[in-house]
């Protein structure tokens, strides 16, 4: 299991990406609008750390994982057969390949197949 991107949503973003940059060294691009606008950090290893406000008034702050997936329309179809509940469908995102998100045990999971 690997993290693809890890994606943190908050009303004051600007002191958050401040926060990760003295805490854990990160270097923040300026906003990128294939991911909602998230200032975006590429950790050595390839992980992207992305921190960004709500896109939409009902959207809460949250931390969301992306999990590398090798085919996202098969890992949707497991989550769902296992009880999971799609709340975004797999996604095509600019040239970063496809995610998607699912609800299961309260919490939302964010799956992400990479670009080929």
């Amino acid at each position: 299991m690997a993290i693809h991107y890890l994606e943190l949503v908050s009303d004051d973003a600007d002191a958050l990406a401040a926060l990760y940059q003295r805490v854990h060294g990160l270097s923040f691009a300026p906003p990128d609008a294939d991911l909602g606008g998230a200032r975006v950090a590429v950790q050595a290893d390839g992980t992207l750390v992305g921190i960004r406000r709500p896109l939409a008034a009902h959207e809460q702050p949250t931390l969301r994982t992306y999990l590398a997936v090798d085919d996202i329309q098969q890992a949707v179809k497991e989550a769902e057969a296992h009880g999971a509940i799609v709340a975004y469908p797999p996604t095509r995102q600019g040239r970063r390949g496809t995610f998607a998100i699912v609800i299961q045990g309260g919490l939302q999971h964010g799956l992400w197949q990479r670009e080929s």
